[in-house]
């Protein structure tokens, strides 16, 4: 049966905050090690911000997170949370992203992802105005973001979305989404 649980399928993980302005160093062998030993298939890995394109059955899959961040706070200390789409989710998040839509500069998207679908509720209580000029729409489990000003000057953050949200997110640019949904796509 295809796409069944136990046929093997593409998937891509994002681990938040590794290797970003010299903090938290995973050398990209040591992760690709850590997936190999949650038993996956295939790794391979996007960057050094702890992006991973990986084969594993559906029923592996959901547990890497668990796994690989387990592994990551024993050997090096530190937590890192980490986030699993499908090829085939990732692929939907790239050709779903209404600022495209609408012209935007693809230098200035991001996306969060987000480990949970947020209640309408609290997606109601983002404040639209909190970080002029800039822009988002929730959509599922992601937020696209438009940035003008640069993410560095954005109040749109992980911590932002975290703790209104009540979830774990983390960000990728709109450049490194491409990346991954073209690694997935030729794995």
């Amino acid at each position: 049966m295809a796409g069944g649980p136990r046929e093997d399928s593409i998937h891509v993980a994002l681990l938040r905050g590794v290797n970003v302005g010299g903090k938290h160093r995973l050398p990209m062998k040591d992760l690709v090690a850590m997936f190999e030993a949650a038993g996956c298939r295939d790794v391979q890995t996007c960057i050094q911000s702890g992006n991973v394109v990986f084969r594993a059955t559906r029923a592996r899959a959901t547990r890497v997170p668990g796994r690989v961040a387990k592994a990551v706070a024993d050997r090096l200390g530190f937590e890192a949370p980490v986030l699993v789409r499908t090829a085939a989710e990732f692929r939907a998040v790239a050709l779903g992203n209404p600022f495209l839509r609408a012209g935007a500069d693809p230098g200035t998207l991001h996306v969060l992802f987000l480990a949970d679908r947020p209640s309408p509720g609290k997606v109601a209580s983002l404040d639209p105005s909190g970080s002029p000029p800039d822009e988002f729409v929730v959509l599922g489990r992601e937020i696209y973001l438009r940035c003008p000003g640069g993410v560095a000057r954005t109040r749109l953050t992980t911590g932002w979305a975290d703790s209104i949200l009540g979830t774990i997110s983390t960000m990728r640019h709109w450049r490194t989404v491409l990346k991954l949904v073209e690694m997935a796509d030729e794995a």
